[in-house]
Parts: structure tokens; sequence; C-alpha cells
């Protein structure tokens, strides 16, 4: 019975204990929730009452159970009070780790995919192991590359070829031959001597020659003219000019020799001679011809035959070397009054107008012709561009407008002498002719054929106020033009007879709107109350694309047609009333004293606008 009490007194200790402790908890629980709810408070005045019963402390181990568990629950929920930070920085630190290991993984895979593709380039290197000599050179124990540095530096590349105070480096041709060699030893079981050969360098060394003479080489200068003297109203020849020429062939056998002797240190001289020129000046005198002539008839206007004899007196005597451009509005330059133009009719939004330099139009169309039968061809053409209207003083689809700055009229000496132009006006005449050494076979003749295909509707009439007139009254203050379209062929003589015929170009041309008068205020005026306009128009450029500015660059659109031997025109088409247009008849000429165009008597048909 005693012993059962001492074990009761030893159990009711740690009890006391116990509570002690969870009173401490229950009373840090308390000040905790003192802020937060009073379900909490309940949960601490609850533990204590059971602390206190003696049946709790009769309980023993059931006691501090229940207190155990009290005290989780308070501190769990003091838990979810606020975030727990050291949750969160754990999180971070995993997440940390995996983010690095991802990225190790990645930098890891990266890696070894540049090393398979450096696997795959490049293979392994093999050593040779046996003993392998080429050209007494051991590479016994070297891998290829140190192979190829140890022959190389047995022959260093240092080739030259001078003539006079300057040098030529000649390019490595015994390198392809290591590679060759080297290729064969490390590809299979190598034999222990292996020999450098430099066979089959014939071309490489002629390649070099080559080389040399397009550095060293100068064209001897063939006899022809070299300018024109206005005074005498002749060509000038000058006298021919020697050239110079590399000895190709032997500079071809000096660098063989020097590979052979496998002399690749080799400080070579090359060798030339004077080259005479194929035409002397004396024989250039006897050779040159007139290669072709083309006339075109101008009008009774004395204004407009000034303009075309001033732009004739620009190009006459002009020279040409081979290769050169000629360009119209760079030799003729600007058409001012300072330089002697007169006002002359020209176009101007498909009216007739005056302007500065009317008519010029017709020196480049009769140059035109002139330079595509002379036997350089549509080839030589590099910029022409026709009328908007129809021409009267040529053959439609064989004019070449121009004004300044565009369009202009560009042609190629494609010849391999010099050649000259001379150009006149007298009588209303308008000539040009080509002169230069023949380059047609001799029977030979080009000609240009024109052909109109159809014939196009005049545009929708334009009106004009005019109150003087009676309401729905209409007067045709002019009336409209067709438009046409034409066909250009390049026709090819032999001692007169047809030999070829084929389509050069297509040119379509503009019809002229009619205009009208008519009043549609309902206020008829006397004619000393009505006031004139003075609003200008805006000026066209004849031959270019609608919207075009004086000035720019011409942008036109197309093929090369465009800017060649000839150039479709857009057209406007429109059913109205009009008046058809007598066209001229086809021919290199036209007929003396026309009454059509700017100058004649009915200008309003006119295609000529000069700038």
């Amino acid at each position: 019975m005693k012993q059962l009490e001492n074990n009761y007194d030893r159990r009711s200790y740690p009890a006391d204990r116990g509570h002690s402790r969870d009173s401490n908890r229950s009373n840090r629980s308390t000040v905790i929730n003192r802020s937060g709810s009073s379900r909490s408070t309940g949960r601490s005045s609850s533990g204590s009452s059971y602390r206190s019963n003696p049946s709790y402390r009769m309980g023993g181990q059931a006691g501090r159970m229940n207190a155990a568990n009290t005290s989780r629950r308070n501190s769990s929920h003091r838990r979810r009070q606020g975030p727990d930070y050291k949750k969160i920085a754990v999180i971070g630190v995993i997440l940390l780790i995996l983010i690095t290991c991802i990225a190790l993984a990645l930098k890891a895979k990266k890696t070894a995919v540049i090393q398979v593709d450096e696997s795959t380039s490049q293979p392994a290197e093999t050593e040779i192991t046996k003993e392998v000599q080429v050209d007494g050179i051991s590479i016994t124990g070297m891998s290829l590359s140190q192979a190829r540095n140890a022959i190389l530096k047995e022959y260093p590349w240092s080739m030259t070829v001078t003539y006079g105070e300057e040098v030529y480096q000649v390019t490595d041709l015994a390198a392809e031959k290591v590679e060759e060699v080297l290729a064969e030893i490390y590809s299979g079981e190598p034999k222990e001597q292996y020999a450098l050969e430099l066979d089959g360098l014939e071309e490489a060394a002629a390649a070099e020659a080559a080389a040399c003479a397009a550095k060293w080489d100068k064209k001897a200068r063939n006899g022809s003219i070299d300018k024109y003297d206005k005074e005498k109203g002749a060509f000038v020849f000058a006298g021919e000019t020697p050239g110079f020429a590399i000895d190709q062939e032997k500079l071809t056998a000096d660098i063989l020799a020097a590979l052979k002797e496998k002399r690749f240190d080799a400080q070579l001289k090359a060798q030339g001679s004077e080259v005479q020129p194929e035409i002397s000046s004396a024989a250039a005198k006897e050779k040159y011809k007139t290669l072709s002539t083309f006339t075109t008839d101008t009008t009774s206007k004395s204004n407009r035959n000034t303009n075309v004899r001033l732009a004739a007196e620009a190009i006459n005597g002009t020279v040409i070397r081979p290769g050169e451009e000629f360009s119209f509005n760079k030799i003729v330059g600007r058409r001012t009054e300072e330089k002697g133009y007169k006002a002359a009719a020209a176009y101007n939004n498909g009216e007739v107008v005056q302007e500065i330099g009317g008519g010029v139009c017709q020196v480049s169309t009769t140059l035109y012709n002139a330079v595509y039968r002379s036997g350089l061809g549509e080839e030589s053409i590099t910029f022409r561009r026709s009328h908007t209207f129809e021409p009267n003083y040529i053959t439609p689809g064989q004019d070449a407008t121009v004004s300044y700055e565009q369009p202009d009229f560009r042609f190629k000496n494609t010849s391999k002498t010099s050649i000259g132009i001379r150009a006149s006006y007298a009588n209303q005449k308008m000539t040009v002719s080509i002169y230069g050494i023949p380059i047609l076979e001799e029977g030979m003749k080009l000609d240009l054929e024109s052909k109109k295909t159809e014939t196009l509707d005049p545009p929708a009439p334009t009106y004009e106020e005019d109150q003087t007139l009676q309401p729905g009254v209409e007067v045709v203050k002019s009336a409209g033009t067709q438009g046409s379209r034409w066909e250009t062929y390049k026709v090819v003589y032999k001692n007169g007879v047809e030999v070829s015929r084929t389509l050069d170009h297509k040119t379509t041309y503009k019809g002229h709107a009619p205009v009208i008068r008519r009043n549609t205020s309902g206020v008829v005026l006397l004619p000393e109350e009505t006031t004139i306009s003075n609003e200008t128009p805006v000026p066209t450029v004849d031959g270019m694309p609608e919207g075009y500015v004086q000035g720019e660059a011409p942008t036109i659109p197309g093929s090369a047609q465009e800017i060649g031997p000839g150039v479709d025109q857009p057209s406007s088409a429109a059913p109205a009333p009009q008046t058809a247009a007598p066209v001229p008849t086809a021919g290199t000429q036209a007929t003396s004293g026309s009454s059509l165009g700017p100058g004649g008597e009915s200008p309003v048909i006119a295609p000529l606008k000069p700038e």
C-alpha cells in the first residue's frame, strides 16, 4: 500500500511540471491571441481548467497527451496568422538549385552538340607510326597538320614576277600538290618514300601569266579621227600609238620550269614587246567613210528653224571614242535665249504654246535614225523616248523626243574605232551623217519601217466656260484628234534585196481631247465684261510618263524596251466628237513645207515638245 502511494507521488510530480509548462504555453498563447479571435482565447481557458481538475491529475499519461494535443493546435493556429518565412526561404533555395541544374544541363548538352559537330567536320588526326618520308622530309609520328607544316617549312612559297620596278606575287601553285600527297599518305597504309609531284599545272601557270599581262599590257591606239576642225570643216586624224604586250608564253614556261625544279622562291622577270596598231593614221584616212545619212524636212517658220540650226551646230563635229556614250542633252545643253534659241510652237498640257527651243526634237530624231542605220545597230541605243503625240516630220514610231534634262537621247559607240557626227541645217532640211570605218559588210544596209496597227478614239472633251455664249450653246474651240498604235520593224537588205524583217518596237500615241466652249452659269455677259483667266497650266514633259516632274530622275517602268529603240506609250481612249488628223506618209523624209504641226497651218495636232 505504501509502495502504491509512492508511485502515485512520482506520477503526480511530472504532471505538475507538465502543468507548469502547459500553463506557460497557455499564457503565451493567450498573449499572442489578444489581438486575434476569441476562439483562441477560449481554448486557452479550457486547457487551464483541465489541468486544475483532480481528474486530470489522476489521469497521468492521458492528461499529458491532452495537453500536448492542445499545445499543437494552439501552435498550428499561431503559424496561420502570418507568412512562414522559413518555409519560403527553403522553397526559394530549392527553386534556385533547380534552375542552376537546368542551366548546367543545357550548357552540357550544347557543348556535347558542338563536340559532335566538330567530330563530324574534323576527322581525328592520325599519327604516322612507321617511317615515312616526302622528298626526304620525315613525317614519322606526325599528324596530318604537323606533316603539312613540316613540308611547307622546307618548301616556303615566295615566287614573284617583276617588270621594271613593279612586282607581281605569284599564287602558291604547290600547295594543292602538297595536299594531294598528304591525302594519299593518311588515307591508307602509307609507303616509306613519297615524292612531291608538280605535273599538270600548265593551265594554272598560264593563268598567272595572263594576270601579269593584264597588269602591264597597254593596248595600241589605232589611227582615227581625234577632233573636229570647225574652221576647215573637217575631222582631224590622230597618229597611231603603239602598245605593249607581255610575252605570256615565255612567262608561262618560266613558271613551269621553276615549279619543276622546286624553286618556289624564284624571282622571274617578265618580257614583252611593242605592239603596233591594227590601223595606221594613213590607213584610217583611207578607211573612214560616211556610214549613214538621214534627212528630215522642217517648216517655213523661222524661229523653229533657228532652233533646229543651233542644235545641229551643237552636235556637229562630235567625236565618240570606242565604248563612249553620247548624250544629246549633255552636248546641246540647256536651250536658252542667251544661246540664241527662239520661242517656237511646242506642247504644254496638250496645248500648242510658244516655248524657247521649240523644234529641237527634230534634230534628236534625225540623229537617232542616222545612228540606227549606221551599223551600230539597236544595241547601241541606250535611251530613247517617243513623243506623246504623233510627230509630223517623221514616220511615227521612228521619233526620239528630248527635253532638258529628261527625256534624253543617248547611244554608245560599239565599234573598234572613233566615230564622228556631221549635222547641218539648210533650206528647211535637217541632215545628220555618221562618219567612221564601215561596220556592216559591203552591200549590207539597215532600215526602219513603221506601219499603223490601230486607230484610237480621242480622249473625252474638255470644256471651257464662256459667259458670252447663250446657255445651251456649245462652240468647238479645237477639234480632237485620234490616237494610234504603230509597229516599227528592222529591215536588213543585201545588195538591195530584203534579207530579214524583225519587229523592233511598238509605240502608242495619244490623241488630243476636243476643247469645247459653253456657258453653264445662266448669265450672259458682253465680251467686254468677261475676264481672262490668269491661271498658268503646269507644263508636261513630252515623251515621259504621266506625273513626271522636270528635273527628277526618270522612273520608267517596264523592260529594256522602255529605254531602248522603242517604247509603248500609254493611251487614253474615250469617245467624243473629233476630227481625224492626217497621217504623214511613211518614209525617211517628211514632205517639205508640211502644213501640219508647230509652225504649220494646223498646229493642233503637232507633237513637238522641245524642252
